[in-house]
């Protein structure tokens, strides 16, 4: 074996891209496959990954990647350029915005997708050298509201609380997080815990009935928007039980009798509260009395607190009831922001957003604006906060921005009321886009496409929801043209001549400025600080192992539990309790638009696709957009389980499946965000969402947009399994699914007269030289057909006036066969295998792709009753733990049909 072949196998250690969790990954190549595993050494996960993470080689392939820097000419059409080419025109075109119409009339947005390095070349070139701080993240739509309560709170953006607290709780709080699928490994080391140790209790506040309340000892189905109520009630009981850290109160903390007035005031009794979150009253008094009695309670919290026109104030309520009792700063105890994206911490350390200043500086601090401009050299700092991502667009539409460079994220399918952001973006004059996919919503509107690196091609760091800085290493060639983010942005510094200032050769020279500056006439002033980690040179920051900031010259300050010394960072040192007055939601519902829209993830895909849409083990958990509700909401709006509905709000509408999963109360659906124009015809719910924000934060409200369903007659139904991709614009409805060797298009029309011989024929490319099977029954409303090449099948399509159509996972199989037999050519014309197949069902264990089916059919042939035992036959729930959830609801709904 040459040495060459010995690299290409070495074990990479690098991070998942995935949620803030921040997993580390060991990664081995071998041809053209990636091969991923858990790290072992890495102290988030010590080996476990989710079945996102473990699929992540699915995703390193070619397929739809932005390859070279593009530029749209005078008749619109994309023309490929060379890098000098593409960059000229960049800094010609941002340079002359500015010289007419001043430099806040461009403005960068962002991603927490971006590694440490690229985030702070990113805002050190338009903060310190542009001059302005019109620079915000998507970061903005899931962890804004935390950042500005932790300021409010500490003086600081600080997550008090590691994950090894979360094994020294006795009381985990789960609020606005479904945990179990939005956090995986972190919810594992939950369960692995309270297995352990069965005393511990875990309590779930959430509306919806999610996979993570199935492991909890307690349920609060609050009302949306509730959380400032319930947490109020909170720190009122405790006050009149008297748990009350006097003597911490006294020396470490401000403005408790403010809080408190506030939160006497929207009612200090139980049932009082348990009214207005719409509660049961004894549950609500069993939770208060468990945080009263317990010393040891982590309080987590998510995007379901978060994305709220009161979110900022919803973190503070949180806040408020640990510092009341002294529960923060010790092991075991504090408030814990869990993060969304792999870098939105990263993002944080370096002012990206549009308020912030690098090394949590303050950007309205003239000491502050001083100390980063000095560091950085720099002509110009900008003076004053820039827009937030919602006024960004509103100012983009306007005109009032005139170019806008989009990093890594995809606004068009992300954003609230996501229709005025095509609006907008259409409007502009320059569009500049650097993504990894060339196809996207929003590549769409771009005048300018830069190609830049994925994950496995670019080097940096991350940093996690515990403040765990890691590495992401390269382990492939960059395909194509594609460049680091970083590097595009010095490159365009350069051209402005500030070349000495951009001066990087790698990313661990950036690195290496990042830690300098945060220590940088520091003294103690500001919590995070990495100066520990400045001087490590190229060889140093290669083989960088994680580690929880800060770092400091002082090992033993920076081994201390954050606030373990009582010390905050407002100016005299004092933590402050914020009043938080309750108030309703900005927009409520009313007779026009009676139910209440919530977003969120599902399981096993990823912000808006354009990563987990790639493979085949990911989509067959839930593999369409599906609108969530309660069984009488359905009758009252006409809709049953599997048919398709209209979801329409005052912003815009959607069409998506019915699911009715007995997980939403009364009022409310769920639609969740990931499907975008790639992938379905209608289902962009950022088109729906109320575009109201936190007045502080700026962050949306993606959890309360009044909404209605209708249904959505069609006049048949269909599916098409094609090895290549095909057009679906000229059906009523469609959506896409990955395949393992094959694209799966879900199809409904409303036109009854549809020539299905003619357009099947079409559509799938018959031609004399492959083989054709096709049954038609007019009078049924009944089409099937097959395309055939060397016995191998290529496509194939059914179409009923019914929805029940036959088998995907049957035909699924069929594209895994080299040559097809003659049953299985007949079954493609009768609608069924004619030899017995197994059916396993809709996927609930990805990992090992076991389905439902399957499942059911184990626990009632062997008499498997418990989680264990359905791992030890049929490995699902071995893993990396995802699914355990739906198999615990499986084995009790046996146990009730049994």
């Amino acid at each position: 074996m040459d040495e060459s072949a010995d690299i290409a196998r070495a074990v990479v250690k690098t991070t998942c891209p995935y949620c803030g969790t921040g997993c580390g990954v060991d990664v081995t190549v071998d041809g053209d496959h990636a091969k991923v595993a858990g790290d072992k050494e890495h102290p988030t996960n010590y080996g476990r990954l989710c079945v996102k993470g473990t699929a992540l080689g699915d995703t390193v392939v070619a397929q739809g990647r932005l390859l070279y820097p593009q530029i749209r000419d005078a008749d619109g059409v994309m023309v490929r350029r060379s890098w000098d080419e593409a960059l000229d025109h960049v800094a010609a075109r941002l340079q002359g915005i500015v010289d007419e119409h001043g430099r806040d009339a461009i403005a960068w947005y962002v991603s927490g997708q971006l590694l440490t390095e690229d985030y702070y070349v990113a805002n050190k070139l338009v903060k310190g050298f542009v001059g302005t701080a019109n620079i915000d993240t998507n970061s903005r739509l899931c962890m804004s509201s935390a950042v500005a309560g932790h300021k409010r709170a500490f003086g600081e953006d600080i997550v008090p609380v590691s994950y090894d607290d979360l094994e020294l709780a006795d009381l985990i709080v789960l609020v606005g997080s479904n945990t179990a699928w939005c956090h995986p490994i972190l919810f594992q080391r939950i369960v692995r815990e309270k297995e352990r140790r069965p005393e511990m209790k875990i309590v779930v506040i959430d509306p919806r009935r999610t996979a993570t309340t199935e492991m909890a000892d307690l349920h609060l189905p609050l009302r949306a928007g509730a959380d400032v109520r319930l947490f109020n009630g909170l720190l009122t009981y405790l006050n009149q039980h008297g748990i009350v850290d006097t003597a911490f109160i006294e020396r470490s903390t401000s403005g408790l009798k403010e809080a408190l007035d506030a939160a006497e005031a929207g009612g200090a009794d139980v049932r009082a509260v348990a009214e207005q979150c719409g509660l049961d009253a004894g549950q609500l008094a069993e939770f208060y009395r468990l945080f009263a009695v317990t010393e040891r309670v982590v309080t987590c919290f998510s995007m379901g607190v978060n994305q709220s026109s009161a979110g900022t104030d919803k973190v503070n309520a949180i806040i408020n009831c640990h510092l009341l009792s002294g529960r923060i700063g010790k092991p075991g105890a504090g408030p814990f922001s869990l993060t969304g994206q792999p870098n939105a911490m990263g993002g944080r350390e370096v002012g990206g957003l549009s308020n912030m200043l690098a090394a949590h500086m303050d950007l309205e601090s003239a000491a502050d604006r001083d100390t980063v401009q000095t560091f950085w050299s720099s002509p110009a700092i900008a003076d004053k906060p820039g827009l937030k991502a919602v006024d960004l667009f509103d100012a983009i539409d306007e005109g009032r921005i005139k170019a806008v460079w989009i990093m890594a994220t995809n606004p068009v399918v992300s954003l609230p009321d996501a229709d005025k952001v095509k609006r907008a973006l259409a409007r502009c004059e320059l569009v500049i886009v650097s993504d990894v996919i060339e196809k996207t919503d929003t590549t769409a509107f771009a005048h300018v496409l830069l190609p830049a690196q994925g994950w496995g091609e670019k080097d940096g760091t991350v940093t996690n929801s515990e403040r765990c800085i890691s590495r992401q290493r390269a382990f492939v060639a960059p395909l194509g043209e594609a460049r680091a983010d970083w590097w595009m942005l010095a490159e365009v510094a350069r051209r402005w001549g500030f070349a000495a200032q951009f001066a990087y050769q790698d990313a661990s020279d950036i690195f290496d400025e990042h830690a300098r500056l945060s220590a940088w006439r520091n003294d103690g002033s500001r919590y995070f600080d990495i100066g520990g980690l400045a001087g490590l040179g190229t060889a140093g920051y290669d083989a960088l192992q994680p580690v929880r900031w800060p770092v400091t010259a002082s090992v033993e300050a920076a081994a201390l539990q954050a606030f373990a010394d009582g010390r905050y960072y407002h100016t005299d040192g004092r933590a402050r309790f914020i009043a938080t007055p309750p108030r309703a939601p900005v927009n409520p519902v009313d007779d026009e638009y009676p139910l209440v829209l919530n977003t969120g993830r599902v399981r096993d895909h990823w912000h808006t696709m354009t990563r987990t849409g790639l493979s085949a083990t990911l989509a067959s958990h839930i593999a369409e957009p599906y609108v969530d509700l309660h069984a009488q909401d359905a009758l009252l709006s006409g809709v049953s389980d599997g048919t398709l509905a209209r979801v329409s709000t005052r912003w815009g509408s959607l069409v998506a499946r019915v699911k009715i999963s007995g997980e939403m109360p009364r009022g409310t659906l769920f639609v969740p965000i990931h499907w975008n124009a790639q992938y379905a015809s209608d289902a962009r719910v950022g088109g729906l969402v109320n575009p109201v924000v936190d007045p502080v934060s700026g962050e949306p409200e993606f959890k309360h947009t009044p909404a209605k369903v209708e249904a959505f007659t069609v006049a048949w139904h269909g599916f098409v399994l094609s090895r290549d991709a095909l057009p679906m614009e000229t059906h009523s409805w469609w959506t896409r699914v990955t395949g393992a060797q094959f694209n799966r298009y879900e199809l409904a029309g409303r036109d009854t007269d549809a020539d299905w011989p003619n357009l099947a024929r079409a559509a799938l490319g018959a031609n004399s030289n492959a083989d054709w099977l096709e049954y038609e029954d007019r009078s049924a409303g009944l089409y099937r057909a097959a395309l055939l090449v060397d016995e191998r099948i290529e496509a194939c399509i059914f179409v009923s006036q019914r929805s029940d159509l036959p088998s995907r996972a049957w035909l699924s199989g069929l594209f895994a066969k080299d040559v097809l037999s003659e049953p299985d050519r007949i079954g493609l014309l009768v609608g069924e295998p004619l030899e017995a197949a197994e059916d396993q069902g809709p996927t609930v264990c990805s990992c090992w792709g076991v389905g439902r089916n399957r499942i059911i059919d184990g626990i009632r042939k062997h008499g498997l009753t418990t989680v264990a035992a359905l791992g030890e036959k049929l490995q699902c729930g071995t893993n990396c733990g995802s699914c355990v959830p739906e198999l615990k609801v499986l084995l009790a709904q046996s146990r009730v049909a049994a």
